[in-house]
């Protein structure tokens, strides 16, 4: 309905979920899969929130408009896990924020529907820093995977 994504258009996430593999997205990055939603740790972080989190649906769809009630439902239920997962593992992480995009004038950069969760601290100015930030290295990304891999590994 209220769609931008070229015909053209090839989505990096849905690569992802396919097992393609680039400097942006690695398998080591994904800590949370199930048959609705896939979880990976974000390849740009803000500077003061790293480790952040973006969860999307396995089946392509651009954005909140176009995506079925049932599928946001999962979106969202494996949001708030990695929201819990985060809050247990990142060190001094004192909070978490989540946020999802729609269409251009709505910050949408990606053509494919997906939700934000971000470690949150004292005082780090996640609204105000949006020029703040950078892409970071499969290296960079693989502690904080490690982490939340970790703890849903133990979980029952």
């Amino acid at each position: 309905m209220f769609n931008h994504e070229p015909p053209d258009y090839i989505c990096p996430f849905c690569k992802t979920i396919a097992g393609y593999e680039d400097e942006y997205a690695a398998k080591q990055d994904i800590v949370y899969q199930n048959d609705h939603v896939t979880a990976m740790i974000a390849p740009k972080w803000w500077i003061n929130n790293p480790g952040n989190v973006l969860i999307v649906p396995n089946k392509h769809y651009e954005n909140i408009y176009d995506i079925p009630d049932d599928i946001l439902g999962e979106v969202y239920k494996a949001a708030k896990k990695i929201a819990i997962a985060i809050r247990s593992t990142y060190e001094g992480c004192e909070a978490t924020s989540t946020r999802q995009h729609n269409e251009p004038a709505g910050n949408q950069a990606v053509w494919h529907l997906h939700v934000h969760v971000f470690p949150r601290y004292d005082n780090d100015e996640l609204y105000q820093n949006h020029d703040n930030k950078r892409f970071i290295s499969a290296a960079e990304r693989l502690p904080y995977a490690e982490k939340l891999r970790a703890f849903f590994a133990n979980q029952v």
